[in-house]
């Protein structure tokens, strides 16, 4: 199904959500903003700060009290929409810690996100007519936060419903991400609302897949490194055939996370840009 920019798309009663028009090979459809409760409101990841998106974003809220802007994580498909709208509707805005990585190779992070409210891990809110609890997901981001509301994780691009998540050193991190998985797997909730991609009705069994696919894609590049010792680019060559070149970035940075993992583990090492056992 292709889904329309700015359309409100009712879930239930009291969830919604629309699509901003950021459509690429790394969002998919583009990021969807998820609109909580009935009476009053909490808007989820208000996205880019299109001006057409955010007037859409108020359509929507159609004059209804905002209790709050929450944001999972500053990338910058996920959190600039959150200043105009804070601007046009008075609500605060709460949600993951500011975070900007001077020199990172991640160029995508908001560096002007400044919420009103930083949420710790088990802080539980009531907005929208709900309570809501915020779950540090560190890895895809080391800000990354879920959100749990009742039988409902909204979980950003720590889970996605279309696409595995990229991790990008140096804030990326696949040990955090992959103990973030195995978190959200001690966890009850049992539908997952992503910022990509459609709900996920049986997240225990993807978080199962994600954290397998983790694993052999670690053992991997593990054996690639005893074959023939390399840089990242080659090995990613090597792990990722017939790739797609406008995933070429995503997957070197997400190889790179796996074998700074490796080499904390005393598994690698490197000299210069090549990694060897």
């Amino acid at each position: 199904m292709t889904h329309e920019p700015g359309r409100l798309y009712p879930l239930a009663d009291d969830l919604a959500r629309l699509l901003a028009p950021n459509p690429s090979p790394y969002t998919g459809e583009g990021t969807w903003v998820h609109l909580i409760g009935t009476d009053r409101l909490a808007v989820l990841d208000p996205g880019p700060a299109d001006p057409d998106h955010i007037a859409a974003i108020l359509a929507a809220i159609a004059g209804r009290p905002v209790d709050a802007i929450l944001v999972t994580h500053t990338h910058r498909d996920h959190s600039p929409g959150a200043a105009p709208l804070r601007a046009a509707t008075g609500a605060p805005l709460w949600g993951c810690a500011p975070l900007v990585i001077p020199g990172s190779q991640e160029a995508g992070f908001d560096a002007d996100y400044a919420p009103d409210r930083v949420l710790t891990d088990g802080e539980r809110v009531a907005l929208g007519g709900t309570t809501i609890e915020a779950v540090h997901t560190p890895g895809h981001t080391s800000n990354h936060l879920c959100f749990a509301a009742g039988e409902r994780l909204f979980s950003g691009d720590h889970v996605m419903g279309w696409s595995t998540t990229v991790v990008i050193p140096p804030d990326g991190h696949m040990g955090d991400y992959m103990k973030s998985l195995a978190k959200l797997q001690a966890r009850p909730e049992t539908i997952y609302h992503p910022a990509h991609g459609e709900p996920v009705a049986d997240p225990q069994r993807l978080l199962r897949g994600l954290l397998t696919h983790r694993v052999q894609r670690e053992r991997q590049l593990l054996r690639l490194v005893e074959e023939q010792a390399g840089d990242v680019a080659a090995l990613t060559a090597r792990a990722y055939p017939a790739l797609d070149p406008r995933l070429v970035r995503a997957a070197e940075a997400t190889a790179l996370a796996h074998l700074i993992t490796l080499e904390e583990r005393g598994a690698l090492s490197r000299v210069g840009d090549t990694w060897k056992v």
